[in-house]
Order: structure tokens, then C-alpha cells, then sequence
């Protein structure tokens, strides 16, 4: 599966007194796409960390098309770009409850050794999870 949609509403706290989502609360509704994307194959970052991995973000992209609201119901499309190896790489849109395409974005991140903090390879039940 390369492709997974999330929904998440839009709290008070994420827009500024003109009800607009801060441009910063995007980097965590990627986040929120892909740890929901991975959840669905059956791996959480949290079971990632008890096996000495972590996921650092090494790269995040974003191009902002029109704002999110307070009380918007925003669907996220995360999408797995290639199979991953040392890397892995999601692309993301973000649409609004009258499906208007608000964002688009793109994140790596690398799988790393949390003992050694070198790259490692992606592990072998993530792997087997994906469908290529």
C-alpha cells in the first residue's frame, strides 16, 4: 500500500486570531499522515524506537495553495514515493471538507541506528509490509 488518507479537524490553537492554520502546524500534519500511513501496515514509531530505530526528517518541503481554517475537516494524502532503502520519502496533499486542494509537501527521513546514529537500512518487516 503506497497511499493512505487521514482526517484530522482543525483546533483553535493551530490558527492565529484571523482563524488561519499557522504555517508551522503543517510539518505536523504531514507527521499525523505518515505515523497513521505506517500504523495501517502494523508499525508505530514507538515499536521503531524499542528496536533501536529512529526516523529523522532530513528534508521537508512545503507549497502553501490556499489557507486552512478553524473547524476545517482536512484529509490528508500521504503517499510513499519508492521503496524505501536508507530513505524514506512521502509526498502529501492536503485537502479541505469542499475537497480544495490547500498544500502540498514532501518529507525524507532516514532510518538510523539509535545506538550507533548511523543510517541503516529500511528494516525487513516494513519492507515486507509494502507492496511492490
Amino acid at each position: 500500500m503506497k497511499t493512505f488518507f487521514t482526517k484530522t479537524r482543525i483546533r483553535y490553537s493551530e490558527t492565529d486570531q484571523m482563524g488561519v492554520v499557522y504555517h508551522g502546524n503543517y510539518a505536523q500534519f504531514f507527521e499525523l499522515g505518515r505515523t497513521e500511513w505506517l500504523r495501517f501496515l502494523g508499525v508505530t514509531y514507538k515499536d521503531m524506537e524499542i528496536n533501536g530505530i529512529m526516523l529523522p526528517v532530513i528534508s521537508l518541503k512545503c507549497n502553501f495553495i490556499k489557507s486552512a481554517l478553524y473547524d476545517d475537516i482536512l484529509t490528508i494524502k500521504t503517499v510513499l514515493k519508492k521503496k524505501p532503502m536508507v530513505k524514506i520519502e512521502f509526498d502529501y496533499e492536503i485537502f479541505n471538507q469542499n475537497s480544495d486542494l490547500l498544500c502540498t509537501g514532501n518529507t525524507v527521513l532516514a532510518f538510523m541506528d539509535s545506538k550507533t546514529m548511523k543510517p541503516r537500512r529500511c528494516p525487513d518487516y516494513l519492507l515486507n509490509s509494502l507492496e511492490f
